[in-house]
């Protein structure tokens, strides 16, 4: 089997209806035009990455206006679509949540962000999440034939035990919808993008805003996919394009049975624990 993935580096504009506009022709594109089955949408996609734009936006799961944009088009196109993340408004608290949206239009997972980044390698801090947002408690994955999918967002890419786990729950892609500031992304973009594949012989996508150099935070698009052997198979400009990849997904049995880490682990000496059931 193979999952063609379409990443969508759309530009965010200051309006949430256009955004809303430009990510469902965009996934239009990616299913009519590019033929993908899975398309993925940046972390943060329907508003500016500011603390006032993302309050102004919040809404409810799944009732909210981006969810039944994003659920039709689902729908419509008869595709997988990965919702970036956009902000959840439940109980009175702010989450930055991923909503995953079946070929029928269902919700078929919801991601709430587990690692929360209050750091800036630019020396600014554009949003303070742990002041905005509430960390989430959950993995959360989904299938696409018979391929297993984790998601992250963003900061949760720096955790080499959270990857780890989706990969001891059998996942055989690893998911980010992702905001990187320029400086940050230089240097750790890639790299990050590289160790994730690498360490759990995983197919690893980063998915990123176009990058807009009037924002507060200036996005460093570059938008790329990597294969379990760590090799980057696709990647973005820092313009508005759809990044599209060919995951042929027999090169997993092949890199793990050459290279079989997981096999060789020292439980005795170390463990991972996770609810396999998540």
């Amino acid at each position: 089997m193979t999952i063609k993935i379409a990443l969508i580096q759309l530009r965010v504009v200051d309006s949430k209806e256009k955004n809303l506009k430009n990510a469902i022709d965009l996934i239009r594109i990616a299913k009519k035009e590019k033929d993908a089955n899975v398309v993925v949408l940046p972390e943060c996609f329907n508003a500016p990455y500011t603390a006032d734009s993302l309050q102004d936006v919040a809404e409810e799961i799944p009732s909210g206006e981006t969810c039944r944009a994003l659920s039709n088009a689902a729908r419509d196109y008869g595709v997988h679509v990965v919702g970036g993340s956009i902000v959840e408004s439940f109980s009175g608290r702010l989450y930055n949540t991923c909503t995953v949206w079946g070929p029928e239009g269902d919700l078929v997972a919801t991601y709430r962000k587990v690692h929360l980044c209050d750091s800036s390698l630019s020396g600014k801090t554009t949003v303070a999440e742990t002041k905005l947002f509430t960390a989430g408690s959950k993995y959360a994955t989904f299938t696409v034939g018979e391929t297993r999918i984790g998601l992250g967002i963003c900061w949760d890419m720096r955790f080499a035990e959270f990857a780890t786990a989706y990969r001891t729950m059998g996942c055989d892609l690893l998911i980010y919808p992702a905001v990187c500031d320029v400086p940050t992304g230089e240097q750790h973009w890639e790299l990050l993008a590289k160790a994730r594949a690498l360490d759990n012989q995983t197919f690893v996508a980063f998915c990123s805003p176009a990058r807009d150099t009037h924002a507060k935070l200036i996005p460093y698009g570059h938008s790329l996919v990597v294969d379990p052997w760590g090799r980057v198979i696709q990647r973005a400009t820092e313009f508005q394009e759809i990044v599209v990849a060919d995951l042929v997904l027999k090169e997993l049995s092949d890199v793990r049975r050459r290279i079989p880490v997981f096999e060789q682990k020292r439980t005795d000496l170390y463990e991972l624990k996770v609810d396999c059931t998540a």
